[in-house]
């Protein structure tokens, strides 16, 4: 287990590495509701086994869905996920006095994706989750679902909230949204076919929310699959950590002979952080809504290392996700000494001199590993809670620390301490 508070030491690359990224937690939960809703026996290999695809897996258990489960040789944070669908049914729920309770924790696509394949189920659920999860917007997809004909008590149109399962509503149709969540969009399109329902999408909707296109392509994958086997691709976002790492290596240590890569990178630029690379060095702009999706914030901490203030625009989204995380990445960059200026939904970075400071993670995975990419070249990075990581990437400082090839050989260790932390230590 992670302690509650571990200290980076810059990185001294003395060999070149190549570091292995868990799967997609993205297009995990997506192939999840796709298996359970075919007729079909799926193994989804390289599936992302972290805290928010353990509470899906759960959920869908819960439900009376047969899960298997078997240990991934070529990455400890992956699993291979074997599961029966039914057909479109779901085998258990509860009633109006007993719904079948179900817990979500702090995963959004937990969320969104089971809200709407329990209106396909027969029963009555509870869905709840973390104080976080109950204060993240929800309304939309509860408009979308109660005009195809579903019933869904809430008092504010979050979690938690009671539906009622009423099976397919052929013909029934919906506006969906993408204005706060793309993933209000996809939770729709993953059970349309099941539920025989007509969702018309926003104009645009593709250019402004891609992983609206990585559901669609899936769909229609599990529709005309011919195969029983389902491989799930790296995911960028955790990847993006390592090519940042690779590019301040190089940028502040100067003749640095060595290279960070990361392996098997995605091709199908389903995930629009695959996009990451591309963008370093950073240019003068970058968008939330065109050019990046979460590996956003990581390009905030190269930033003070860009040849010219970076504005970081369309950030709105971020601030209703894990945590308010513009707000987090502006007082955790001014900890550490590094000019940002808020405008509205933008933050503008300006290159500078950066200092360690203990950093707070909010409960935020994405805060507590794009600020562990400072680490890697200013001394005195201490980050908080850094368990929170667990949520996508559960041996992501296990990855640090571990020697080369497959690791980057970092010192970790307690707060002002000396001997580095051991291995067994660093899993969240």
């Amino acid at each position: 287990m992670l302690p509650d508070a571990i200290e980076l030491h810059p990185l001294t690359l003395k060999n070149p590495t190549i570091v292995g990224i868990p799967g997609s937690k993205s297009i995990t939960n997506r192939a999840l509701i796709l298996a359970a809703l075919t007729t079909e026996t799926t193994k989804i290999q390289g599936a992302l086994w972290s805290e928010d695809t353990q509470v899906m897996t759960d959920c869908l258990k819960s439900l009376g869905f047969k899960i298997s489960i078997e240990v991934d040789p070529l990455e400890p944070s992956n699993r291979t996920l074997i599961i029966q669908g039914e057909g479109g049914n779901i085998p258990r729920g509860g009633n109006s006095s007993s719904p079948l309770e179900l817990y979500v924790g702090n995963a959004g696509t937990a969320a969104r994706f089971l809200m709407a394949m329990l209106c396909l189920g027969k029963g009555v659920y509870r869905l709840s989750g973390v104080d976080r999860m109950h204060e993240r917007p929800q309304a939309e997809l509860v408009q979308s679902l109660r005009e195809l004909g579903y019933r869904i008590d809430t008092p504010n149109d979050r979690l938690p909230l009671v539906i009622y399962g009423q099976g397919p509503q052929p013909g029934n149709a919906c506006n969906a949204s993408v204005r706060e969540s793309s993933q209000f969009a996809s939770a729709l399109l993953l059970c349309a076919s099941v539920g025989q329902w007509q969702i018309q999408m926003p104009r645009g909707a593709l250019k402004e929310a891609p992983y609206v296109g990585m559901t669609q392509h899936m769909a229609q994958q599990f529709e005309g699959r011919t195969e029983a086997t389902y491989q799930v691709e790296p995911d960028s976002s955790s990847g993006s950590y390592f090519w940042a790492m690779d590019h301040l290596v190089h940028s502040v240590q100067a003749g640095q002979a060595h290279h960070i890569q990361v392996a098997s990178w995605p091709s199908s630029e389903w995930q629009i952080d695959t996009r990451f690379p591309k963008v370093l060095p950073l240019p003068s702009t970058l968008s939330r809504e065109r050019d990046l999706g979460d590996s956003i914030l990581t390009a905030m901490v190269v930033a003070p290392w860009a040849n010219q203030p970076v504005r970081f625009e369309d950030l709105g989204r971020l601030r209703v996700q894990e945590c308010e995380r513009v707000f987090a990445m502006k007082t955790e960059l001014h900890k550490c000494g590094v000019k940002v200026e808020e405008d509205k939904d933008t933050l503008i970075i300006y290159p500078g001199p950066v200092h360690g400071g203990v950093i707070d993670t909010y409960e935020d995975h994405r805060i507590a590993m794009c600020f562990s990419v400072l680490g890697t070249v200013v001394p005195g990075i201490i980050i908080r809670q850094p368990s929170c990581v667990k949520k996508t990437f559960p041996n992501f400082y296990q990855k640090l620390a571990s020697p080369p090839p497959d690791g980057l050989g970092m010192t970790l260790t307690l707060p002002g301490k000396n001997l580095s932390l051991s291995s067994d230590t660093l899993i969240a």
